[in-house]
Formats: structure tokens, C-alpha cells, sequence
């Protein structure tokens, strides 16, 4: 037996030698301090970055096609920019990348006062390597407030363990971490762009407690929300509140409005010279969002007239999807660029934008009911809808409005009297009692199981579940392969093409062929 006094100095020397190996290893830390998060190679892949290359060369060229793809932060100031930021370029040796603000912010960097990171557009989660990040992403920001691990695990159905385990490995931080600073990022813009009050602003990011605010904000952006309004005197509007939602360009703003303006719903939405409006009602209460581009500055401005609080985040995340301000187009043209169809297309209209939906239960129903008939009478019969089932209301400038109904507010409804077949009445209802029990389940990011719900309802079939993923769930591969517009577009000598057909040229549009159906549609439209 070795006497424990012989075997302490190697033991010791043991102890120094893992010590030092620990102090090399590259490490950054989150929060000023709090939890060292080991960087592997594996969750930089994940991220899907560009590659250091191409992030000096878009960040020396100022490139506004990578505003928001990814953020340089630079080690000898602290602080973190877009690739757009005016501020002299760094040297490469002093910079690192993130692919999001919040990641940087939550590694200790600060957000640049003159860039604003805060304001950059957003970046698709579809790089993401697990669906379940994407499926928490989506729940995390449809609430107001912020809910538990516990519960958003409970929600996805996995333990809160492996959420934080997927958190760390693909966003190097936990959900918690996430959403604070992503939600302090959001109250610097109020900061800086509205006159809101503090206390307000604190509210509208999702915190219910000002002192909690406050000591989140102090440790993202090292500096106090007072610090940030005194430093950004504005004038908001009467009665309302200002936000600004980035984009990146090109951004035919005209094209979307021509296309929401066909479908506009009566009493809900309006599209009048280059402005779109439409009601909504988010925490109980009802409000009007007015939108606008601002082409020289790449952004949208918006205008929400409501009582009291309004949940503006929830307002710019609906709003980014409505108007798919956050599509790669670039990504998406260079993929969709090798058919030569859709070469044409983009080459007449590029920056292609797949319209959103303002709520997917919303959507859903208007696609349901459109089954079969043209755009035009499916409007028709949704403003029937809107008209005996949705709430009125009168906005500040005295004109009446209607909210779109909810699921609760259409349990009861017979549909009778709408100019609906009795069959397409009971695929209503169906619809609205699977909604409201949880059969379907409108954060699903899976393509496969998002059609799998809906076809297991009576009267819906592949057609219109892949349709409702294209825009009311913004699902980008989604591709309603039967769609005659579709087979029409792709046909050869006055003979459509058959759905099979239709999905073997589509699958070299991967993973954008939503993209491609939009620019297919638009072939008609164009005479291509």
C-alpha cells in the first residue's frame, strides 16, 4: 500500500496540472460573471454563422444583405455592432461573431449606441438544428410575460433538464437567460423611440416588476433604462405608441400590399394608399395597428392606438411574420435561382416575401372556408363571419371596427347562413373544437405532424393543411403540391403537370419551397 504522504505531491501536482488546462480552455461569460459556458465546435455549427470570411467581408463593406444575419462583437471595447454599423471597423484579430444579439449580449457585450443592435432585423430560426429550440422560441414569444422552465418544458412535453441541455448546446444559454435579453433588447428600442414611462415600457417587455427591469437591464446593457431615455429625448405619438421593424432589402413593401389588399377582411383589415391597418385584441384588450414603410432607413413604421398596456413585443413578433421581415432572401434566391422558372421571377421581383398571418387560428379558418372557391368569395364569407360573431368596437378617430372571433367565442356557432355547404359548416366546427382541445396545436414546427393533425379532421385534406402551414404558420418548406395554380405553372405545352410531378421539381427548392410556390403563383399573375 503507497503511504497517502507519498502520494500527496502527485496528487498535487495532478490538481496544478487541471488547473491549468481549465485556464486555457476559451470560455465566455454570461451576465458580467454568471455561468461559464464552454463554446465546442458543435454549437457553432449549429448556430449556422457565416463563416468568419464572410462576416469580415460583409462587416468592412457595411453589406445591408447581412444586417442582422449575424453581429460583431469586439473584445477591447466590450461593445457589440451590426455589420452595418458606421462606427470605424475593428481589427479582425479583436472581433467575434454571434448570430444573434442576444447571444452577444448575453456573453457580457454591450449593445452599440450608435448601430443600435436593438433595431436590427431579425434572423429565421430555421437554422436551428433541433425543432424542439424552434418550438420553444415560438412559445416563449407568443406570451407576454415569461413563464418557467417547468412550464415551457411541461408545454413542449420534455423534461426541463433536456430544455436546458438543447438551450445550452444550440443557443449557449439557458431559456431564461434567452428571454431576458431579448426582451431588454426590445425595451431599449421603447426606450429610445417612444415617449412611453419607464414603468410602461418595463410592462410592455414582459416585466412585471420595475426592479426586476431595472436589475436585468443594468446587466445587459450595462447602463440604467433612465440612463438610456435621458440619452434619447423623442416626441411619441398622441394616444399611441411607435415602433420600428427592420428589414433587410430588397423589400417590395407595394407587392405585399397589392397582395393583403385582394384579401383584405372587411371590419378587420384595411389597406388604403401605402398603409395597411387592421383591429386586434392582445391581454382583453382592443386596439388598431397602422403600418407604413420607411424604404430609405429599411423599416416599417408602425403605429398601435389602444388602451392602457398593449403587449408591443407580441405586436412586433405578429407583425414580423404578417410581413416575413425577417426572410434571407439571399439565401432563399440562391437556392430557388438554379429552376429557371423561378429565375424569371426573381429577376422581375426580387426579394421574394411569403405573407404571413396576424393569428394562426384566424388564418386557418379563412383557409377553411376557402376551400374550393376563389380568394374573392372567401373573403366574402369570412366578412359574413366577422359580421354576427366578431366584437365591434369604435377606434380613436370614431370609426367602427370588429375583432376577428376567437375559438371560445365560436364554440357555439352553428355557421348557418354564411353561404357554407353543410359539410364545410361541420368542418368548421370540427376544426374549432380540435383548436380549442389541443389537437391541433398551432406552435408545431414539423411540417409532417402539422399535416398530420389537420388531415385527421373531417373535411380538410393535404391541400389546405400544407396551404395553412405556408402562411398562417410561415412554415418555409410547406408546398401544396395539388394546388391548381401550381400545376398550371409548371406545365408544358398547355397540360398542367400532376402533383407528383410538382413535388419532384420542388425538391431542389428545399428547404424554401414555399418560396416557390409564392413565385409560381406570381408566374400567372405576370403572364410567365
Amino acid at each position: 500500500m503507497i503511504s497517502p504522504f507519498l502520494a500527496f505531491p502527485a496528487m498535487l501536482t495532478a490538481a496544478v496540472i487541471a488547473v491549468q488546462i481549465w485556464l486555457s480552455v476559451p470560455k465566455v461569460t454570461r451576465f458580467g460573471g454568471r455561468e461559464p459556458i464552454y463554446w465546442r465546435k458543435a454549437e457553432q455549427e449549429a448556430r449556422v454563422l457565416p463563416s468568419p470570411e464572410i462576416c469580415a467581408r460583409a462587416r468592412l463593406a457595411r453589406d445591408r444583405r447581412f444586417d442582422g444575419c449575424f453581429f460583431t462583437a469586439v473584445r477591447t471595447t466590450g461593445i457589440f455592432c451590426r455589420p452595418v454599423c458606421p462606427a470605424r471597423a475593428p481589427r479582425e484579430e479583436n472581433v467575434e461573431y454571434f448570430g444573434s444579439a442576444t447571444e452577444a449580449a448575453a456573453a457580457g457585450y454591450r449593445p452599440c449606441l450608435r448601430c443600435r443592435p436593438d433595431a436590427a432585423p431579425g434572423s429565421p430560426a430555421w437554422g436551428l438544428v433541433e425543432t424542439t429550440v424552434r418550438r420553444a422560441l415560438d412559445l416563449m414569444r407568443r406570451e407576454r410575460e415569461g413563464m418557467s422552465v417547468e412550464t415551457l418544458a411541461g408545454r413542449l412535453g420534455i423534461s426541463s433538464r433536456y430544455l436546458r441541455r438543447l438551450f445550452a448546446e444550440h443557443l449557449g444559454m439557458s431559456p431564461l437567460q434567452y428571454w431576458q435579453v431579448e426582451r431588454v433588447l426590445f425595451a431599449q428600442g421603447l426606450l429610445r423611440d417612444t415617449d412611453l414611462p419607464v414603468t410602461r415600457v418595463a410592462l410592455e417587455a414582459g416585466f412585471n416588476s420595475t426592479r426586476r427591469f431595472n436589475a436585468v437591464f443594468r446587466r445587459v446593457c450595462q447602463c440604467t433604462p433612465r440612463e438610456v431615455r435621458a440619452a434619447s429625448p423623442v416626441t411619441g405619438s398622441a394616444g399611441g405608441a411607435r415602433l420600428w421593424l427592420s428589414y433587410r432589402p430588397p423589400f417590395s413593401w407595394q407587392r405585399l400590399l397589392s397582395f393583403l389588399w385582394q384579401r383584405a377582411l372587411p371590419g378587420v383589415e384595411r389597406v388604403e394608399g401605402a398603409a395597411y391597418e387592421r383591429s386586434f385584441v392582445l391581454d382583453g384588450r382592443p386596439g388598431v395597428v397602422r403600418v407604413t414603410d420607411d424604404p430609405e432607413k429599411c423599416r416599417l413604421r408602425v403605429e398601435v392606438e389602444s388602451d392602457g398596456a398593449t403587449a408591443l413585443y407580441l405586436v412586433s413578433q405578429r407583425l414580423r411574420k404578417l410581413f416575413d421581415l425577417d426572410a434571407d432572401s439571399g439565401e432563399i434566391s440562391r437556392v430557388l435561382a438554379a429552376d429557371p422558372l423561378l429565375a424569371r421571377q426573381l429577376g422581375k421581383f426580387p426579394g421574394v416575401r411569403l405573407p404571413g398571418a396576424w393569428d394562426p387560428f384566424e388564418y386557418s379558418l379563412r383557409a377553411i372556408l376557402g376551400q374550393q372557391i376563389s380568394a374573392a368569395a372567401a373573403t366574402t364569407i369570412a366578412g359574413r363571419l366577422v359580421e354576427r360573431h366578431g366584437v365591434p368596437f369604435v377606434d380613436r378617430n370614431g370609426c367602427e371596427r370588429r375583432l376577428f372571433p376567437d375559438a371560445d367565442s365560436l364554440a357555439a356557432a352553428d355557421f348557418e347562413g354564411l353561404g357554407l355547404t353543410r359539410a364545410r359548416a361541420a368542418t368548421l366546427r370540427a376544426f374549432v373544437a380540435a383548436s380549442l382541445d389541443g389537437r391541433v396545436d398551432f406552435t408545431e414546427t414539423d411540417l409532417e405532424r402539422w399535416c398530420a393533425q389537420l388531415t385527421a379532421l373531417p373535411g380538410i385534406g393535404e391541400w389546405t393543411a400544407q396551404y395553412i402551414a405556408m402562411r398562417g404558420l410561415s412554415l418555409p418548406d410547406a408546398f401544396p403540391a395539388s394546388d391548381l395554380g401550381i400545376l398550371l405553372a409548371l406545365g408544358v405545352d398547355g397540360k398542367k403537370a400532376t402533383p407528383a410531378q410538382a413535388r419532384a421539381r420542388a425538391e431542389q427548392w428545399r428547404p424554401w419551397r414555399a418560396y416557390g410556390a409564392l413565385l409560381l403563383w406570381q408566374s400567372l399573375q405576370s403572364g410567365d
